[in-house]
Protein backbone atom coordinates (compact mmCIF):
# COMPACT_ATOMS: atom_id res chain seq x y z
CA UNK A 1 0.00 0.00 0.00
CA UNK A 2 1.57 3.42 -1.34
CA UNK A 3 -1.03 5.32 -1.11
CA UNK A 4 -3.40 6.79 2.16
CA UNK A 5 -6.80 5.52 1.87
CA UNK A 6 -10.33 6.02 4.18
CA UNK A 7 -11.54 3.47 5.92
CA UNK A 8 -15.32 3.26 6.65
CA UNK A 9 -16.42 2.81 10.11
CA UNK A 10 -20.09 3.21 9.77
CA UNK A 11 -23.00 5.94 9.06
CA UNK A 12 -23.95 9.07 10.83
CA UNK A 13 -25.52 12.04 9.39
CA UNK A 14 -22.93 11.22 6.46
CA UNK A 15 -20.15 8.60 6.03
CA UNK A 16 -17.84 8.11 9.43
CA UNK A 17 -14.59 7.33 8.21
CA UNK A 18 -10.67 6.88 9.29
CA UNK A 19 -7.57 8.00 7.35
CA UNK A 20 -5.22 5.20 7.32
CA UNK A 21 -1.80 7.29 7.77
CA UNK A 22 -3.49 8.34 11.53
CA UNK A 23 -4.34 4.73 12.62
CA UNK A 24 -0.66 4.77 14.21
CA UNK A 25 -2.08 7.81 16.49
CA UNK A 26 -3.67 5.12 19.03
CA UNK A 27 -7.17 4.50 20.41
CA UNK A 28 -10.02 3.89 22.70
CA UNK A 29 -13.17 1.55 22.22
CA UNK A 30 -14.94 2.07 25.42
CA UNK A 31 -18.33 1.11 26.62
CA UNK A 32 -20.71 -1.18 28.97
CA UNK A 33 -20.71 -5.00 28.87
CA UNK A 34 -22.66 -6.16 25.81
CA UNK A 35 -22.97 -2.81 23.96
CA UNK A 36 -20.94 -4.33 21.18
CA UNK A 37 -17.24 -3.78 22.08
CA UNK A 38 -16.18 -6.84 20.70
CA UNK A 39 -17.65 -6.46 17.12
CA UNK A 40 -16.36 -3.30 17.08
CA UNK A 41 -12.95 -4.37 17.69
CA UNK A 42 -13.37 -7.42 15.06
CA UNK A 43 -14.28 -4.90 12.46
CA UNK A 44 -12.01 -2.64 13.28
CA UNK A 45 -9.02 -5.70 13.20
CA UNK A 46 -10.29 -7.20 9.54
CA UNK A 47 -10.26 -3.66 8.32
CA UNK A 48 -6.80 -3.02 9.59
CA UNK A 49 -5.66 -6.35 8.08
CA UNK A 50 -7.24 -5.60 4.25
CA UNK A 51 -4.43 -2.44 4.64
CA UNK A 52 -2.09 -5.00 4.82
CA UNK A 53 -1.54 -4.46 8.80
CA UNK A 54 -0.66 -7.06 10.90
CA UNK A 55 -2.96 -7.23 13.86
CA UNK A 56 -2.70 -8.83 17.47
CA UNK A 57 -5.52 -9.49 19.40
CA UNK A 58 -6.57 -11.09 22.37
CA UNK A 59 -9.75 -13.16 22.71
CA UNK A 60 -10.95 -12.66 26.56
CA UNK A 61 -14.35 -13.72 26.35
CA UNK A 62 -13.76 -16.26 23.38
CA UNK A 63 -16.16 -15.45 21.07
CA UNK A 64 -13.27 -13.58 18.65
CA UNK A 65 -12.52 -16.83 16.46
CA UNK A 66 -14.96 -16.19 14.68
CA UNK A 67 -12.68 -13.22 12.52
CA UNK A 68 -11.22 -16.51 10.61
CA UNK A 69 -14.25 -17.73 8.93
CA UNK A 70 -16.28 -15.55 6.50
CA UNK A 71 -19.82 -14.59 7.89
CA UNK A 72 -23.24 -15.07 6.62
CA UNK A 73 -26.45 -13.25 5.76
CA UNK A 74 -29.00 -12.04 8.65
CA UNK A 75 -31.80 -9.65 8.21
CA UNK A 76 -30.54 -6.99 10.45
CA UNK A 77 -26.85 -7.21 8.73
CA UNK A 78 -28.70 -6.89 5.68
CA UNK A 79 -30.96 -3.99 6.61
CA UNK A 80 -27.80 -1.96 7.77
CA UNK A 81 -26.05 -2.95 4.75
CA UNK A 82 -28.34 -1.21 2.43
CA UNK A 83 -27.95 2.08 4.68
CA UNK A 84 -24.38 2.26 4.25
CA UNK A 85 -24.63 1.57 0.90
CA UNK A 86 -22.73 -1.48 1.24
CA UNK A 87 -25.66 -4.00 0.42
CA UNK A 88 -24.54 -6.90 -0.65
CA UNK A 89 -21.94 -7.53 1.58
CA UNK A 90 -18.75 -9.53 0.58
CA UNK A 91 -18.37 -11.81 3.75
CA UNK A 92 -14.55 -13.38 3.94
CA UNK A 93 -13.01 -14.88 6.32
CA UNK A 94 -9.15 -13.78 7.44
CA UNK A 95 -5.93 -14.75 7.75
CA UNK A 96 -5.76 -16.08 11.50
CA UNK A 97 -2.78 -17.40 13.56
CA UNK A 98 -3.87 -18.86 16.88
CA UNK A 99 -2.10 -18.40 19.85
CA UNK A 100 -2.76 -19.71 23.48
CA UNK A 101 0.00 -19.72 26.64
CA UNK A 102 -1.53 -23.33 27.71
CA UNK A 103 -1.37 -24.44 24.19
CA UNK A 104 -4.53 -25.70 24.02
CA UNK A 105 -6.57 -23.47 21.52
CA UNK A 106 -3.67 -22.02 19.30
CA UNK A 107 0.21 -22.75 19.05
CA UNK A 108 1.94 -22.19 22.61
CA UNK A 109 3.00 -18.84 23.06
CA UNK A 110 5.93 -18.98 25.37
CA UNK A 111 8.47 -15.87 26.18
CA UNK A 112 11.80 -16.43 27.91
CA UNK A 113 12.85 -15.19 31.50
CA UNK A 114 15.18 -12.61 30.12
CA UNK A 115 13.20 -11.14 27.61
CA UNK A 116 10.77 -10.62 29.81
CA UNK A 117 12.80 -8.48 32.40
CA UNK A 118 13.07 -7.35 35.80
CA UNK A 119 11.03 -4.39 35.71
CA UNK A 120 7.70 -6.42 34.15
CA UNK A 121 8.54 -9.93 35.80
CA UNK A 122 8.40 -7.60 39.36
CA UNK A 123 5.05 -6.07 38.99
CA UNK A 124 4.11 -10.04 37.23
CA UNK A 125 4.73 -11.34 41.11
CA UNK A 126 3.42 -8.11 42.68
CA UNK A 127 6.90 -7.29 44.56
CA UNK A 128 7.31 -4.04 46.12
CA UNK A 129 9.86 -1.30 45.26
CA UNK A 130 13.01 -2.69 47.31
CA UNK A 131 12.16 -6.48 46.06
CA UNK A 132 12.51 -4.90 42.43
CA UNK A 133 15.30 -3.55 43.10
CA UNK A 134 17.10 -6.80 44.25
CA UNK A 135 15.51 -8.42 41.16
CA UNK A 136 17.13 -6.23 39.03
CA UNK A 137 19.92 -6.51 40.76
CA UNK A 138 19.78 -10.34 40.09
CA UNK A 139 19.11 -9.96 36.50
CA UNK A 140 22.15 -7.63 36.29
CA UNK A 141 24.64 -10.28 37.77
CA UNK A 142 23.38 -12.80 35.31
CA UNK A 143 23.95 -10.41 32.67
CA UNK A 144 27.29 -9.88 33.21
CA UNK A 145 28.22 -13.63 34.29
CA UNK A 146 26.30 -14.48 30.80
CA UNK A 147 23.93 -16.25 32.76
CA UNK A 148 20.53 -17.18 30.47
CA UNK A 149 17.36 -17.08 32.09
CA UNK A 150 14.98 -18.90 29.79
CA UNK A 151 12.09 -20.93 32.12
CA UNK A 152 11.49 -20.61 35.61
CA UNK A 153 14.08 -23.49 36.47
CA UNK A 154 16.58 -20.85 35.37
CA UNK A 155 15.20 -17.96 37.50
CA UNK A 156 14.57 -19.97 40.83
CA UNK A 157 18.49 -21.65 40.13
CA UNK A 158 19.75 -17.70 40.35
CA UNK A 159 17.88 -17.08 43.41
CA UNK A 160 19.21 -20.25 44.89
CA UNK A 161 22.93 -18.71 43.36
CA UNK A 162 22.47 -15.40 44.93
CA UNK A 163 21.23 -16.39 48.65
CA UNK A 164 24.28 -19.44 48.85
CA UNK A 165 26.72 -17.67 47.35
CA UNK A 166 25.48 -13.72 47.05
CA UNK A 167 28.03 -12.50 49.18
CA UNK A 168 30.98 -12.67 46.10
CA UNK A 169 28.52 -9.74 44.79
CA UNK A 170 28.44 -7.53 47.38
CA UNK A 171 31.54 -5.54 46.30
CA UNK A 172 30.46 -4.78 43.09
CA UNK A 173 26.90 -4.94 43.23
CA UNK A 174 26.15 -4.00 47.18
CA UNK A 175 24.39 -6.34 49.85
CA UNK A 176 21.38 -8.82 48.57
CA UNK A 177 19.37 -9.27 52.19
CA UNK A 178 18.86 -13.04 52.48
CA UNK A 179 15.23 -11.70 53.72
CA UNK A 180 14.47 -10.47 50.82
CA UNK A 181 15.62 -12.88 48.64
CA UNK A 182 13.14 -15.02 50.48
CA UNK A 183 10.26 -12.64 50.00
CA UNK A 184 10.76 -13.34 46.27
CA UNK A 185 11.18 -17.08 46.15
CA UNK A 186 7.33 -16.98 48.30
CA UNK A 187 6.29 -14.86 45.52
CA UNK A 188 7.27 -16.71 42.43
CA UNK A 189 6.05 -20.08 44.86
CA UNK A 190 2.77 -18.49 44.40
CA UNK A 191 2.69 -17.38 40.95
CA UNK A 192 4.15 -20.71 39.58
CA UNK A 193 0.82 -22.85 41.89
CA UNK A 194 -1.49 -20.97 39.02
CA UNK A 195 0.17 -22.98 36.36
CA UNK A 196 1.53 -19.29 34.90
CA UNK A 197 5.11 -20.58 34.81
CA UNK A 198 3.57 -22.60 31.45
CA UNK A 199 4.34 -18.86 29.75
CA UNK A 200 8.34 -19.23 30.15
CA UNK A 201 10.26 -21.31 27.66
CA UNK A 202 11.92 -22.14 24.46
CA UNK A 203 11.15 -22.10 21.21
CA UNK A 204 9.91 -18.29 22.21
CA UNK A 205 8.14 -16.35 20.22
CA UNK A 206 9.91 -13.23 18.56
CA UNK A 207 8.90 -10.04 17.42
CA UNK A 208 9.34 -11.04 13.91
CA UNK A 209 6.78 -13.92 13.84
CA UNK A 210 4.00 -11.30 14.51
CA UNK A 211 5.34 -8.94 12.09
CA UNK A 212 3.96 -10.90 8.80
CA UNK A 213 1.53 -10.79 6.16
CA UNK A 214 -0.79 -13.49 4.53
CA UNK A 215 0.14 -14.91 0.97
CA UNK A 216 -2.48 -12.61 -0.68
CA UNK A 217 -0.81 -9.70 0.85
CA UNK A 218 -3.39 -8.64 3.61
CA UNK A 219 -1.62 -8.35 7.56
CA UNK A 220 -2.31 -11.51 9.68
CA UNK A 221 -4.43 -11.35 12.66
CA UNK A 222 -2.78 -12.95 15.24
CA UNK A 223 -5.32 -14.10 18.11
CA UNK A 224 -4.13 -15.07 21.40
CA UNK A 225 -7.14 -17.27 23.09
CA UNK A 226 -7.00 -15.62 26.52
CA UNK A 227 -10.50 -16.30 28.37
CA UNK A 228 -8.56 -18.73 30.28
CA UNK A 229 -5.30 -16.96 30.96
CA UNK A 230 -7.49 -13.96 31.83
CA UNK A 231 -9.77 -15.63 34.32
CA UNK A 232 -6.86 -17.64 35.94
CA UNK A 233 -3.55 -15.31 35.56
CA UNK A 234 -4.87 -11.76 34.89
CA UNK A 235 -1.26 -9.93 35.89
CA UNK A 236 0.44 -12.80 33.32
CA UNK A 237 -2.30 -11.77 30.59
CA UNK A 238 -1.47 -7.72 31.09
CA UNK A 239 2.92 -8.31 31.72
CA UNK A 240 2.29 -10.62 28.11
CA UNK A 241 1.06 -7.48 26.49
CA UNK A 242 3.07 -5.09 28.31
CA UNK A 243 6.00 -7.11 27.23
CA UNK A 244 4.74 -6.70 23.43
CA UNK A 245 4.24 -3.39 23.93
CA UNK A 246 7.87 -3.00 25.32
CA UNK A 247 8.67 -4.79 21.99
CA UNK A 248 7.33 -2.84 19.76
CA UNK A 249 9.27 0.02 20.78
CA UNK A 250 12.75 -1.20 21.61
CA UNK A 251 12.92 -3.04 18.22
CA UNK A 252 10.60 -1.16 15.56
CA UNK A 253 12.50 1.42 13.69
CA UNK A 254 11.75 5.35 13.49
CA UNK A 255 9.32 5.51 10.67
CA UNK A 256 7.13 8.21 10.90
CA UNK A 257 3.30 8.65 9.42
CA UNK A 258 3.14 6.11 6.87
CA UNK A 259 0.26 5.11 4.53
CA UNK A 260 -0.88 2.82 7.21
CA UNK A 261 0.46 1.44 10.73
CA UNK A 262 2.84 -1.61 10.61
CA UNK A 263 1.18 -3.37 13.12
CA UNK A 264 -1.90 -2.70 15.34
CA UNK A 265 -1.51 -4.03 18.94
CA UNK A 266 -5.63 -4.03 20.66
CA UNK A 267 -4.55 -4.01 24.26
CA UNK A 268 -8.58 -5.50 25.87
CA UNK A 269 -9.29 -5.23 29.79
CA UNK A 270 -7.31 -2.36 29.54
CA UNK A 271 -7.34 -1.17 33.01
CA UNK A 272 -5.18 -4.32 33.76
CA UNK A 273 -2.49 -2.42 32.38
CA UNK A 274 -2.68 0.44 34.74
CA UNK A 275 -4.55 -0.76 38.26
CA UNK A 276 -1.98 -0.81 41.09
CA UNK A 277 0.78 -0.12 38.93
CA UNK A 278 3.60 2.02 40.60
CA UNK A 279 4.38 5.59 39.23
CA UNK A 280 7.75 4.77 38.03
CA UNK A 281 6.60 1.98 35.91
CA UNK A 282 3.51 3.77 34.99
CA UNK A 283 5.40 6.90 33.96
CA UNK A 284 7.37 4.36 31.42
CA UNK A 285 4.21 2.88 29.78
CA UNK A 286 3.13 6.15 29.13
CA UNK A 287 6.30 7.59 27.80
CA UNK A 288 6.14 4.19 25.61
CA UNK A 289 2.90 4.56 24.50
CA UNK A 290 3.66 8.14 23.24
CA UNK A 291 6.62 7.66 21.58
CA UNK A 292 6.07 4.07 20.05
CA UNK A 293 3.49 5.89 17.37
CA UNK A 294 7.01 7.42 15.35
CA UNK A 295 7.40 3.58 14.91
CA UNK A 296 4.36 2.94 12.87
CA UNK A 297 2.44 0.99 15.50
CA UNK A 298 -1.06 1.73 16.85
CA UNK A 299 -2.40 0.83 19.86
CA UNK A 300 -5.85 0.81 20.90
CA UNK A 301 -7.06 0.03 24.65
CA UNK A 302 -10.58 -1.87 25.13
CA UNK A 303 -12.22 -1.31 28.00
CA UNK A 304 -15.53 -0.56 29.88
CA UNK A 305 -14.81 2.70 31.02
CA UNK A 306 -12.94 6.42 30.04
CA UNK A 307 -11.65 6.60 33.37
CA UNK A 308 -9.87 3.38 33.56
CA UNK A 309 -7.08 5.08 31.48
CA UNK A 310 -4.63 7.78 33.16
CA UNK A 311 -5.56 11.08 31.45
CA UNK A 312 -1.88 11.37 30.00
CA UNK A 313 -2.42 8.30 28.36
CA UNK A 314 -6.20 9.05 27.73
CA UNK A 315 -4.95 12.34 25.57
CA UNK A 316 -2.71 9.96 23.39
CA UNK A 317 -5.72 8.27 21.96
CA UNK A 318 -6.66 10.58 18.70
CA UNK A 319 -9.57 7.65 17.16
CA UNK A 320 -11.98 7.23 19.61
CA UNK A 321 -15.40 4.80 19.62
CA UNK A 322 -17.80 5.24 22.66
CA UNK A 323 -20.16 2.93 22.99
CA UNK A 324 -22.91 3.28 25.87
CA UNK A 325 -22.37 3.92 29.31
CA UNK A 326 -24.39 3.09 32.25
CA UNK A 327 -25.11 6.15 35.01
CA UNK A 328 -26.56 4.53 37.95
CA UNK A 329 -24.03 5.51 40.29
CA UNK A 330 -21.69 8.73 40.80
CA UNK A 331 -18.56 7.12 39.44
CA UNK A 332 -20.96 6.23 35.90
CA UNK A 333 -21.94 9.33 35.75
CA UNK A 334 -18.49 11.26 36.21
CA UNK A 335 -17.28 8.78 34.00
CA UNK A 336 -20.00 9.76 31.34
CA UNK A 337 -19.23 13.61 31.66
CA UNK A 338 -15.22 12.65 31.43
CA UNK A 339 -16.13 10.46 28.15
CA UNK A 340 -18.58 13.66 26.80
CA UNK A 341 -15.32 15.97 27.30
CA UNK A 342 -12.77 13.90 25.43
CA UNK A 343 -14.54 14.49 22.12
CA UNK A 344 -14.74 17.42 19.58
CA UNK A 345 -18.20 19.14 20.43
CA UNK A 346 -21.14 18.77 17.69
CA UNK A 347 -24.15 21.21 18.42
CA UNK A 348 -26.09 18.48 16.68
CA UNK A 349 -25.46 15.94 19.52
CA UNK A 350 -25.89 16.27 23.14
CA UNK A 351 -23.12 13.57 24.08
CA UNK A 352 -24.07 13.06 27.91
CA UNK A 353 -27.51 12.47 27.45
CA UNK A 354 -26.21 10.16 24.04
CA UNK A 355 -23.73 8.25 25.63
CA UNK A 356 -26.40 6.40 28.01
CA UNK A 357 -29.07 6.13 24.88
CA UNK A 358 -26.95 4.60 22.50
CA UNK A 359 -28.04 0.94 21.30
CA UNK A 360 -26.02 -2.55 20.65
CA UNK A 361 -24.44 -1.59 17.65
CA UNK A 362 -24.54 2.24 17.97
CA UNK A 363 -21.63 4.51 19.16
CA UNK A 364 -20.29 7.56 19.34
CA UNK A 365 -17.51 8.27 17.22
CA UNK A 366 -14.51 10.73 16.56
CA UNK A 367 -11.50 10.38 14.62
CA UNK A 368 -8.63 11.94 13.46
CA UNK A 369 -8.63 14.00 9.66
CA UNK A 370 -6.01 14.13 7.42
CA UNK A 371 -4.26 16.59 8.98
CA UNK A 372 -4.35 15.45 12.23
CA UNK A 373 -7.27 16.97 14.28
CA UNK A 374 -10.23 15.57 15.58
CA UNK A 375 -13.35 15.24 13.87
CA UNK A 376 -16.78 16.37 15.65
CA UNK A 377 -18.45 13.44 17.29
CA UNK A 378 -20.84 11.73 15.39
CA UNK A 379 -23.30 9.48 16.70
CA UNK A 380 -22.74 6.41 14.50
CA UNK A 381 -24.24 2.93 12.96
CA UNK A 382 -21.18 0.97 13.16
CA UNK A 383 -20.69 -1.20 9.69
CA UNK A 384 -21.36 -4.94 10.18
CA UNK A 385 -17.93 -7.00 9.81
CA UNK A 386 -17.63 -9.60 6.78
CA UNK A 387 -16.40 -12.27 8.89
CA UNK A 388 -18.60 -14.20 11.28
CA UNK A 389 -19.81 -12.73 14.78
CA UNK A 390 -19.02 -15.72 16.86
CA UNK A 391 -16.92 -18.34 17.93
CA UNK A 392 -15.86 -21.03 15.67
CA UNK A 393 -15.99 -24.77 16.62
CA UNK A 394 -13.22 -26.64 17.99
CA UNK A 395 -13.09 -28.72 14.34
CA UNK A 396 -13.29 -25.37 12.45
CA UNK A 397 -10.15 -24.31 15.47
CA UNK A 398 -8.67 -27.54 15.02
CA UNK A 399 -8.40 -27.35 11.07
CA UNK A 400 -7.05 -23.83 11.07
CA UNK A 401 -4.17 -25.48 13.21
CA UNK A 402 -3.63 -27.75 11.01
CA UNK A 403 -2.61 -26.07 8.19
CA UNK A 404 -1.39 -23.13 9.87
CA UNK A 405 2.45 -21.89 9.11
CA UNK A 406 3.62 -22.35 12.55
CA UNK A 407 2.42 -25.95 12.99
CA UNK A 408 4.95 -28.26 14.60
CA UNK A 409 7.39 -24.82 14.93
CA UNK A 410 6.69 -24.28 18.68
CA UNK A 411 5.00 -27.31 19.75
CA UNK A 412 7.87 -29.04 21.50
CA UNK A 413 9.28 -27.27 24.87
CA UNK A 414 13.14 -27.05 23.96
CA UNK A 415 15.27 -27.67 27.20
CA UNK A 416 18.86 -25.94 26.18
CA UNK A 417 22.04 -25.44 28.56
CA UNK A 418 20.87 -22.00 30.16
CA UNK A 419 21.40 -21.08 33.98
CA UNK A 420 20.15 -23.96 35.50
CA UNK A 421 23.01 -26.23 33.80
CA UNK A 422 25.93 -23.57 34.21
CA UNK A 423 24.72 -22.67 37.85
CA UNK A 424 25.17 -26.49 38.67
CA UNK A 425 27.86 -27.07 36.67
CA UNK A 426 29.84 -24.18 38.50
CA UNK A 427 28.51 -25.86 41.83
CA UNK A 428 30.47 -29.11 40.84
CA UNK A 429 33.36 -27.48 40.15
CA UNK A 430 33.18 -25.55 43.06
CA UNK A 431 33.15 -28.33 44.94
CA UNK A 432 36.09 -30.64 42.98
CA UNK A 433 38.17 -28.01 43.31
CA UNK A 434 37.48 -27.88 47.61
CA UNK A 435 37.98 -31.86 47.70
CA UNK A 436 41.15 -31.70 45.18
CA UNK A 437 42.35 -28.45 47.65
CA UNK A 438 41.71 -30.89 50.94
CA UNK A 439 44.10 -33.39 49.47
CA UNK A 440 46.73 -31.08 48.40
CA UNK A 441 46.79 -30.26 51.94
CA UNK A 442 46.72 -33.22 53.25
CA UNK A 443 49.67 -35.05 51.22
CA UNK A 444 51.52 -31.93 51.25
CA UNK A 445 54.94 -31.73 52.65
CA UNK A 446 56.07 -28.60 54.68
CA UNK A 447 56.85 -25.54 53.52
CA UNK A 448 60.52 -24.98 52.36
CA UNK A 449 62.28 -21.72 52.95
CA UNK A 450 62.48 -20.80 49.10
CA UNK A 451 58.65 -20.54 47.07
CA UNK A 452 58.18 -22.61 44.12
CA UNK A 453 57.91 -21.01 40.99
CA UNK A 454 55.77 -23.61 38.92
CA UNK A 455 53.06 -25.29 40.12
CA UNK A 456 51.70 -28.88 40.09
CA UNK A 457 49.24 -29.71 37.85
CA UNK A 458 46.82 -30.25 40.74
CA UNK A 459 47.61 -26.62 41.64
CA UNK A 460 47.10 -25.33 38.39
CA UNK A 461 43.78 -27.33 38.02
CA UNK A 462 42.70 -25.40 41.27
CA UNK A 463 43.55 -22.05 40.04
CA UNK A 464 42.03 -22.54 36.69
CA UNK A 465 38.78 -23.60 38.53
CA UNK A 466 38.80 -20.01 40.76
CA UNK A 467 39.29 -17.99 37.60
CA UNK A 468 36.65 -19.57 35.76
CA UNK A 469 34.43 -19.31 38.49
CA UNK A 470 35.12 -15.43 39.02
CA UNK A 471 35.04 -14.58 35.49
CA UNK A 472 32.32 -13.53 33.34
CA UNK A 473 30.77 -15.77 31.10
CA UNK A 474 30.03 -14.63 27.43
CA UNK A 475 29.45 -10.73 26.53
CA UNK A 476 27.46 -8.65 28.72
CA UNK A 477 23.53 -7.86 27.90
CA UNK A 478 21.79 -4.39 27.64
CA UNK A 479 18.53 -4.03 28.90
CA UNK A 480 15.77 -1.94 27.58
CA UNK A 481 13.34 0.89 29.01
CA UNK A 482 10.83 -1.73 30.41
CA UNK A 483 13.83 -4.31 31.37
CA UNK A 484 13.45 -6.93 28.72
CA UNK A 485 17.15 -7.46 26.84
CA UNK A 486 17.72 -4.99 23.42
CA UNK A 487 19.73 -7.80 21.32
Amino acid sequence: MNEPTEILLGLGEQPVTVFSKMLNRHGLIAGATGTGKTVTLQVMAEQFARLGTPVFVADIKGDLSGIAAAGSSHPKLTERAQKMGLDPLPFAANPVIFWDVYGEKGHPFRLTISEMGPIVLARLLGLNELQEHVLTIAFQIADDQGLLLLDFKDFEALLRHLDEAGDQYTADYGRIASATLGSIVRAVTAFKAQGAEQLFGEPAITLDDLLIQSDTGAGMIHVLAADRLYREGPKVYAALLLWLLSELFEKMPEVGDLPAPKFVLFFDEAHLLFNDTPKSLLDKIEQVVRLVRSKGVGVYFVTQNPLDLPETVLGQLGNRVQHALRAFTPRDQKAVRAAAQTFRSNGRVDVETVITELGVGEALVSCLDAKGMPKPVERTLLRPPLSRIGPLTDEERAAILQRSRYRGRFDAVIDRESAFEALKARQEQEAAAAQAQAVLNEEAPPPRASARTRQSPLEAFISSAARSIGSQIGRQLVRSLLGSLRR
